[in-house]
């Protein structure tokens, strides 16, 4: 699980409640009707901008802003170092023998080892990383939209119980409360806006990009093996994709 994702959101609602708590009548901050309008609407729209299944997708891919792992590239480059090293000792063919747990990797090492041209084994690597990029956009899209709805039935449900309000000026001591409900469902919807939707399409944006670089990084790899090129130079050029301090680590 990514502790990062949990914090921020448990941190976000646990400020807002305990600002909310200090201020005194927390039950103030309760409305049913309001709290129907933004989360009704929001998602109601969501399924208007999109296909139902590209929503119903959305959700298990924003998962991933919690569970997702983070790979470690050294160890994927060392495996890659490792593959070359044999590749060289013995054979492209001999690729075929070695264990490979990434699907992905495993996938080009095969291109490899079965002859495939070095252009287009790059192809073939990297429209996958094209295809996987478009997914996750998809996903960061819903929750994008999902971030901008959120406010804008947050407005709404303050326009209907303004004219709600506004309808009923003849009791002066109803207006207040009347005033308080109406402002709620602009809170609402800020809230799910800022500390749920907008955060966790922009962490599914950065988990994207992660994907991607440690994807390019076999790319590269597998490339070099079947050009033949040495296990150090390999590795001099897969370390590339890391900071200096890692690479510091991995020499």
């Amino acid at each position: 699980m990514d502790i990062a994702t949990l914090i921020g959101i448990v941190g976000g609602f646990g400020l807002i409640a305990a600002t909310i708590v200090m201020g005194g009548n927390a039950a103030g901050f309760i409305d049913p009707p309001s709290i129907v309008v933004v989360f009704g609407g929001t998602f109601a729209s969501c399924f208007i901008m999109f296909p139902m299944g590209v929503v119903l997708k959305a959700f298990k891919i924003a998962l991933k802003g919690f569970f997702a792992k983070s790979e470690d590239p050294k160890i994927m480059i060392d495996q890659i170092v490792a593959l070359a090293e044999t590749a060289r000792k013995e054979s492209l063919v001999a690729l075929e023998k070695v264990a490979i747990d990434d699907e992905y990797l495993k996938k080009g090492v095969i291109l490899v080892a079965d002859g495939t041209d070095g252009d287009l084994v790059r192809s073939i690597m990297e429209f996958e990383i094209d295809a996987m990029k478009k997914r996750h956009f998809q996903g960061q899209a819903v929750m994008k939209g999902m971030g901008a709805m959120a406010p804008a039935f947050g407005m709404i449900g303050t326009l209907i119980g303004l004219v709600q309000m506004l309808s009923n000026l003849s009791d002066p001591d109803a207006i207040g409360p009347a005033m308080a409900v109406a402002l709620l469902t602009t809170l609402y919807g800020s809230i799910l806006a800022n500390v749920i939707f907008l955060p966790l399409a922009k962490k599914l944006e950065e988990r994207s990009i992660e994907e991607a670089s440690y994807m390019e990084i076999m790319v590269e790899g597998v490339v070099a093996i079947q050009k033949g090129e040495h296990p150090s130079i390999v590795k001099e050029k897969l370390q590339a994709f890391l900071s200096p301090g890692l690479r510091d680590a991995t020499a």
